[in-house]
């Protein structure tokens, strides 16, 4: 019997998963091959997919990426000495693998994502075991000293998040996942909940056992349908095994969750947005305070973390806040699960500690633009982060460097572009979609991002430059200063970064009408 391992994560799927499975049991069909395969989620080398594993004595060995006509060769290649042009030899000890530092994302390709004794043999359900043994104030000590911080972008200390629901007044309170993962160029929570969506069902069961609560959400934007039905049965999975339910682990403590899905709107992404959308309400911002923490989902106590974030958390009760915090640097502490996508060749998630500088994630890690031109900008942290130039790719990927840098991290995508990005309409890009995505509550949102939209267009026909400009820094201004949430709070982020580290691209309007 050969075992054989093939992803049926999303992106996988997209480049032909599906097709390569099906052409690997006709074949094996044919030749009267007993083969079992089993459908994983992705490793997250995305140029490399569909990854095809086999199980040897020495562990597994990869092919990639597979098509349909490459499946005969591969298995002839199995059945003999292995050797191929696809093959890349031991998956573990492939540089894109070995290099990395896998602690959230240990386990995905690596599982049948919806086997609880896949997931155990694998290291998991030995936090929540723990957790059930510490009691709820020492998980949420312990969560204080790995130092983990918010991977959705805000980077809040999660403990202290904690430590304030856990310390609310109330006899219901609810733990709610934020999987409305909408930036450009992220995937990290969809690779996650479609690889080990076991790992998130465990950190929320963690963060429920720490603060009391006995009930749980996971909202997942309407994009992911794959997400969605693999988290739906794996919770099934997860109650038939006693990790959910009315008495986890027969610890007498109760703690049980459910799916809901989102219906598009990228404001839903924001904490307060989300709670309302949960409610069967129009997805729209909360004045705060009351914090979520205090008064969130139905008016009770609320912890509002995103998928990353509780995922991280099984790793931390296994091995203890101290080793976590061994990683990363400064208050950036842990491990970054990084998005490299865009025009670069090799993309794909990759998770090391914290610090990593843009220059070598682009350059050691993506190997260049994928169009072989030079390489100008990169986009960080969302539609709503910073373009920077080459003169900053040393800058660290943390989060007080990205900040002092003028950016920021926000949920970790890196977006490359080569020199054929023009600035200008990027910045103007970020106005446009602000005003679509704008849930229209606050003025500086609603009425700047379109008031944006018309002063940058002024700018690209050359008109009133220097009172446009001004314009442009005075809007921006109140966008920040005035915005209800970070949706118009940070749509200045780009256009400013832009503008600031590509002058050219802006001035060049003013430079073709004085020629004409």
């Amino acid at each position: 019997m050969t075992t054989l391992y093939l992803p049926r994560d999303a992106a996988a799927l997209a480049l032909g998963a599906d097709r390569v499975a099906a052409a690997i049991m006709r074949e094996a069909a044919a030749r009267g091959l007993s083969v079992t395969l089993v459908r994983t989620g992705t490793r997250g080398a995305v140029w490399l997919e569909p990854l095809l594993e086999v199980a040897t004595a020495n562990g597994r060995v990869g092919y990639g990426p597979m098509r349909v006509a490459d499946v005969p060769g591969v298995l002839d290649a199995i059945a003999a000495d292995g050797a191929h042009a696809l093959c890349i030899g031991p998956v573990t000890a492939h540089p894109w693998f070995a290099n990395q530092t896998r602690l959230t994302f240990a386990r995905c390709g690596v599982i049948d994502p919806v086997s609880v004794a896949d997931y155990e043999a694998n290291g998991g359900v030995a936090g929540l075991k723990r957790a059930l043994a510490m009691g709820g104030a020492a998980i949420v000590e312990e969560v204080k000293t790995s130092g983990l911080r918010g991977r959705g972008g805000a980077g809040f200390p999660t403990g202290i998040k904690w430590n304030t629901v856990r310390g609310a007044p109330g006899g219901q309170k609810y733990i709610v996942c934020n999987a409305d993962e909408g930036d450009s160029g992220t995937f990290a929570d969809r690779m996650l909940m479609e690889g080990d969506p076991l790992c998130l069902i465990e950190g929320m069961a963690i963060a429920g056992i720490a603060v009391g609560a006995t009930k749980g959400y996971v909202y997942i934007r309407s994009e992911y349908p794959h997400a969605v039905a693999t988290m739906r049965a794996a919770i099934v999975a997860a109650r038939r095994a006693g990790l959910l339910g009315d008495d986890v682990l027969g610890s007498g403590i109760a703690y049980d969750m459910d799916v809901r899905v989102g219906a598009g709107a990228y404001i839903c992404g924001e904490e307060t947005s989300l709670l309302d959308s949960l409610e069967g309400k129009r997805g729209m911002v909360r004045a705060k305070p009351p914090l979520p923490a205090l008064a969130g989902l139905f008016g009770k106590p609320t912890v509002v973390n995103n998928v990353l974030s509780l995922a991280s958390v099984p790793w931390i009760l296994t091995h203890g806040g101290k080793a976590y915090a061994e990683y990363g640097q400064g208050r950036s502490l842990g491990t970054l699960p990084v998005q490299l996508a865009g025009n670069v060749k090799r993309g794909g998630l990759i998770e090391l500690p914290f610090g990593l500088s843009l220059r070598s994630l682009v350059d050691e890690w993506g190997h260049g633009t994928a169009t072989g031109r030079p390489f100008r900008a990169v986009q960080v942290g969302g539609p709503l982060g910073g373009y920077f130039p080459d003169r900053l790719m040393d800058t660290a990927l943390d989060y007080e460097a990205m900040a002092a840098a003028g950016g920021l991290l926000g949920h970790g995508g890196v977006v490359v572009f080569d020199d054929s990005v023009d600035l200008l309409a990027q910045a103007r890009f970020a106005f446009e979609f602000c005003a679509a995505e704008s849930c229209g509550k606050c003025t500086p949102c609603r009425i700047g991002a379109v008031r944006g939209m018309e002063v940058v267009d002024k700018i690209a026909a050359g008109r009133d430059l220097s009172k446009n400009f001004t314009l442009l820094d005075d809007l921006c201004e109140t966008m920040t200063d005035g915005s209800l949430c970070a949706m118009g709070g940070l749509t200045p982020v780009p256009v400013l970064t832009a503008l600031r580290n590509f002058p050219e691209d802006f001035e060049r309007a003013g430079r073709k009408l004085a020629a004409d």
